[in-house]
């Protein structure tokens, strides 16, 4: 055991076989000879172990020291000192897996407002400020919508029945694309909004203009795009297709980069993109059952999860805060958490499909505080909520859609979040006050 005492602690934790040989001594020790008993024949503990305090010893000592490792940890994740007092540090089960829950549960939100197109409703958005929203149709147009305008005509009218005039929440309509709009994206540090659409073509807008309709700046494809992510510097965007080559653009230049080896490419069309916010990686999915995650500076594919959701299409990936967790949906309505420092999953939470399969893809995302994981069901169109660390089961929220939920996102730093269905409408859902 002295192997322990010299290596790391975090390679001591990852040593499972040193780690069940502590926990069974310790049992024995305080007398569960049973329990102590049963786990060694599990995990085949050879030698036998004898009677320890050794682990108690270990996890006090660890204790500790933790809070600075912790302070360490958030200070990774270059948030200020408001947005670590509104929304914390988020999820990271290495230090908080008894933490006591303090947002509100998704199923306390009401609509605020509701916005339609003239068609189905594919894409939403938040600023990174989570004062601005953006939604994209199959109508090919891009409606921008200011959050306090929204709350003031809500509390003003007293209802969701909100009808065009001055003041009104819609401060952009941008038509632009010739199909319809399929993902959205907003600059991390601009007023720029990128969109995607199946017309092969990524746009870029500068919303900063009250009269602006066309973008300013053009990527063309030669297949519809499915799912768009800036670099968390701006400078950089990874853009999903229904072609398997994931592309990197360079905003300034319009140029673009691929992996250089083919064969770590997906073998389907790609559902779901995602840059890391500490921009070391960036994750897809796609319909070929897989998750990748890539090097974010040489673009490379550093690991592959296979058959992620058991063989059924992927449908979205996100990283936690910190890096540290994917938190994935699939075709299979299950969703998951996945430790990139082990790459297996950690969390799965059950559930939410009635009949165990999905038609449309939609998904599953933190709530700001990371509490939660919220993810849509098709068939009822109820938000299904979990808590984040141990997967129970919180109450449903009707969503109100007469469609399936194509978009689902939350904003960034306040209890809120966007609905987008096929119904042609979005639903912009808050705690009312």
């Amino acid at each position: 055991m002295s192997e322990i005492n010299n290596g790391k602690p975090e390679m001591c934790i990852k040593d499972s076989d040193h780690l069940y040989r502590l926990i069974i001594s310790q049992l024995f020790y305080d007398g569960h000879t049973s329990i102590a008993s049963s786990l060694a024949v599990q995990v085949n503990a050879d030698p036998p172990c004898s009677p320890s305090d050794r682990l108690r010893s270990v996890v006090m000592k660890g204790l500790q020291h933790e809070t600075d490792r912790q302070k360490e940890s958030e200070q990774a994740l270059n948030l200020n000192p408001i947005q670590q007092m509104l929304i914390g540090p988020g999820i990271d089960l290495e230090f908080d897996t008894d933490v006591i829950c303090t947002a509100p549960q998704p199923s306390l939100y009401e609509t605020i407002y509701v916005t339609s197109h003239k068609g189905a409703c594919n894409a939403g958005a938040f600023s990174p400020d989570g004062q601005l929203i953006a939604t994209g149709s199959s109508d090919a147009s891009i409606k921008i919508l200011d959050i306090e305008r929204m709350l003031a005509k809500a509390h003003e009218i007293g209802s969701t029945d909100i009808i065009e005039g001055q003041g009104h929440p819609v401060i952009r309509t941008l038509y632009d694309h010739l199909e319809g709009v399929t993902c959205l994206d907003f600059h991390p540090n601009k007023p720029i909004l990128a969109s995607g659409s199946r017309d092969c073509h990524v746009k870029f807008f500068d919303y900063s203009k009250i009269t602006v309709k066309k973008a300013y700046k053009t990527i063309t494809d030669v297949v519809p795009i499915r799912c768009i992510s800036f670099h968390p510097l701006g400078n950089y965007m990874v853009v999903g297709t229904n072609c398997p080559i994931i592309r990197l653009y360079d905003i300034n230049t319009v140029q673009s980069y691929v992996c250089s080896v083919p064969s770590q490419q997906h073998t389907g069309p790609v559902t779901s993109i995602k840059f890391e916010p500490g921009a070391k990686y960036f994750v897809s999915s796609s319909r070929d059952g897989s998750i990748k995650l890539w090097d974010g500076v040489s673009n490379k594919c550093v690991n592959t999860f296979e058959r992620a959701h058991n063989g059924s299409q992927v449908c979205s990936v996100t990283f936690s805060r910190n890096g540290k967790y994917i938190l994935s949906s699939g075709k299979d309505s299950l969703v998951k958490l996945w430790e990139l420092s082990t790459s297996r999953c950690l969390i799965a939470y059950t559930g939410a499909g009635t009949i165990g399969k999905q038609e449309h893809h939609t998904q599953a995302l933190f709530n700001h505080t990371e509490e939660f994981v919220m993810f849509p069901d098709e068939v009822t169109t109820s938000l299904c909520t979990w808590n984040a660390r141990n997967a129970s089961r919180q109450n449903l929220l009707s969503l109100g859609h007469n469609g399936p939920i194509r978009s689902i996102v939350h904003s960034p730093n306040s209890a809120a979040f966007l609905t987008c269905s096929d119904d042609f409408r979005a639903r912009f859902w808050c705690i009312r006050h």
